[in-house]
């Protein structure tokens, strides 16, 4: 299991775009990704759930991937979010 703390840097954090582009990816991969934010958790390869943690500019959140291929997809999904899921 790894965890990591991102900021996130998206200036409308994740709305319905940037959350289903993080869905799409995180359903790339085996692994069980998860963040909490807020108090709550995610699961990463939701949409709805995504959009439930109500997640702002500037919040830190706590990515968890835990499965066979968890390196792989923290690499990718932190990277995604550190540049601003592409807005």
């Amino acid at each position: 299991m790894l965890r990591d703390k991102i900021v996130v840097k998206n200036p409308s954090g994740l709305h319905l775009r940037p959350a289903g582009l993080l869905c799409k990816e995180a359903m790339k991969f085996k692994a069980q990704i998860t963040f909490g934010a807020r108090g709550s958790v995610a699961n990463a390869k939701s949409v709805l759930s995504v959009l439930g943690a109500c997640v702002k500019c500037g919040d830190i959140i706590e990515l968890v991937c835990d499965g066979e291929d968890e390196e792989a997809a923290m690499n990718t999904i932190r990277g995604l979010i550190e540049k601003g899921l592409k807005e």
